[in-house]
Order: C-alpha cells, then sequence, then structure tokens
C-alpha cells in the first residue's frame, strides 16, 4: 500500500506555563492533538509521532495574554500522503449499483464510482447480498467487508476523502489479487526451474536450422491476452492444425491484458495467422 512517508522534523511546540511541570506530558497533550488531521506543513495526516530529542531545556516565552512556551525538539513522523495514481487499501462498507465506499486506514473515506469501476466487474445478487463478481475469473469477487485494492483519483485534504478507480487490472480484491500473484510466481520459478535443468534458452525472433534435411522455422509471436488460460487457449487455436507446435513460453513478468511471447515451430513455410 502506497500514500505512507516517514519524516524527521525539527518541530516548535507551544504549552501553557501551567504545564511546565511535567513538559514530557505536556509535549504529548499537543502532539496527540495533531494526530489524524491533515497538516499543511507536514504534507499529510499524521499517523503516529515519537519525540527524539528535546533540543534545548530553554524555551522562548511568546508575548500575550497568555505567554505560552515554545519547546524546539526533534520527532520522527508517520505521514499519510495519498497521490493520485497511487495504491491504497481500504474496507468495503457499502456496495450498491453506482459505486463502492471504501474506508482506509479506519478514518478516511473512499468512494469508487460506477464509472470508474472496469467492465470485467458485474453486480450480481447472492444470498440477499450484493457482490461484485468478475466475468473472466468467478473467485473475483468484491462485497461489504472485503479488502480492495484501488488507484488514488484525487484526495480531499479538508474533509479527509479519497476518490479511487478500479480500472487498472492490478486492482479489486486484495485476498483474490495476493493468492493469484503468489501462483503466478510459482508458475515462473517452476518454468525457470524446468529451462535450467533441461538447458533451455529464450527463443527470439526468427531462427532456421537444418534438422535431418527438412527445414525447421522457429517463430516468436506476441499474444495480447486478458489471463494465463486464454493464453493456453489461444495457443490451443493456433496449433489445432497440427502445422505449428509451440515449444516455448516466456511466463516472466507476466501481468493482465500485456502481450506475451509464445514461439512456435514448424518444418514448412506456413503461414502463422
Amino acid at each position: 500500500m502506497d500514500g505512507f512517508r516517514a519524516s524527521e522534523v525539527n518541530l516548535v511546540v507551544y504549552i501553557q506555563p501551567s504545564k511546565t511541570k511535567v513538559v514530557s506530558e505536556a509535549i504529548t497533550r499537543e502532539l496527540s492533538s495533531l494526530l489524524f488531521k491533515y497538516n499543511e506543513n507536514f504534507d499529510g495526516v499524521l499517523l503516529a509521532y515519537e519525540v527524539v530529542e528535546i533540543m534545548s531545556k530553554r524555551a522562548k516565552i511568546l508575548s500575550g495574554l497568555f505567554p505560552y512556551l515554545g519547546v524546539r525538539l526533534k520527532s520522527n513522523l508517520l505521514l499519510f500522503s495519498p497521490k493520485p495514481d497511487m495504491c491504497l487499501e481500504g474496507k468495503v462498507v457499502k456496495l450498491a449499483r453506482e459505486s463502492i465506499h471504501v474506508v482506509v486506514l479506519g478514518f478516511s473515506a473512499a468512494i469508487i464510482t460506477e464509472e470508474d469501476i472496469r467492465e470485467e466487474f458485474k453486480l450480481k445478487i447472492k444470498h440477499g447480498e450484493e457482490v461484485l463478481r468478475s466475468r473472466f475469473h468467478k473467485r473475483h469477487v468484491i462485497k461489504a467487508g472485503s479488502i480492495v485494492r484501488f488507484l488514488v483519483k484525487s484526495f480531499d485534504e479538508e474533509i479527509l476523502h479519497i476518490s479511487g478507480s478500479l480500472g487498472p487490472s492490478y486492482t479489486g480484491s486484495v485476498r483474490w489479487l495476493d493468492k493469484n500473484s503468489k501462483e503466478d510466481h510459482v508458475a515462473i520459478r517452476s518454468a525457470e526451474k524446468r529451462k535450467e535443468r533441461d538447458g533451455q534458452t529464450d527463443l527470439e525472433g526468427h531462427i532456421s536450422g537444418l534438422v535431418e534435411g527438412e527445414r525447421i522455422v522457429v517463430c516468436t509471436v506476441l499474444l495480447i491476452v486478458p489471463h494465463k488460460k486464454s493464453l493456453l487457449n489461444h495457443v490451443r487455436e493456433l496449433t489445432s492444425a497440427g502445422i505449428w507446435y509451440p515449444c516455448g513460453f516466456v511466463w516472466k513478468n507476466f501481468s493482465s491484458d500485456c502481450h506475451i511471447p509464445v514461439s512456435f515451430m514448424t518444418t514448412t513455410h506456413s503461414d502463422l495467422t
């Protein structure tokens, strides 16, 4: 999840003269009043702080009706500062046909409107409950209580309200996305180990050679597929005629809706369509 930033800053905390007997408690009280609020000086929402050092035992007295004391200190801050195109995660609290309502970190509200939900998701009623289900992956479901990963479109600093999007393929249910990313990693590692064991290398471009008097042509093409199952179906269709034979897939760095290099081999000059 994006949006977090750690910062070491020098601060001046103003405390009342009546609180000077226990300065540490007064500092804690003042800093705690800034928690979960947007601060322009920090350019973010303060989530946590740690007082590293009180830089001087002397404090500057402010003139006025209430002579506050300015205590200089060094502090580590944890800030939440979401920006456009960052990925955030939150819990779905309400799901309707027009929008998805999400709570981020328990204090910031986010909304994802219908126009920002990719067409892959369709609203369905399951056991009397509204759910968003993917048309491509039946187990990819978003419902009330789900943790979703979404893209930030804008952030209203005054009311801590986020406008989000489920447009990119890497957004959706965190549970489903994480599970499938692990499966992709296992598939990639298995393929790499197979190649190391068999002494294989990736084939790129056009390679031709002579084997037993026949001309062998190897061709690598780019297939545009939404997911791995579609890739396998694509390959089956291309090889159903028995002319071209698959001899290598490049699974590395596989992601949805991308170009996948696939190598084919034939003993003729047939065109691959």
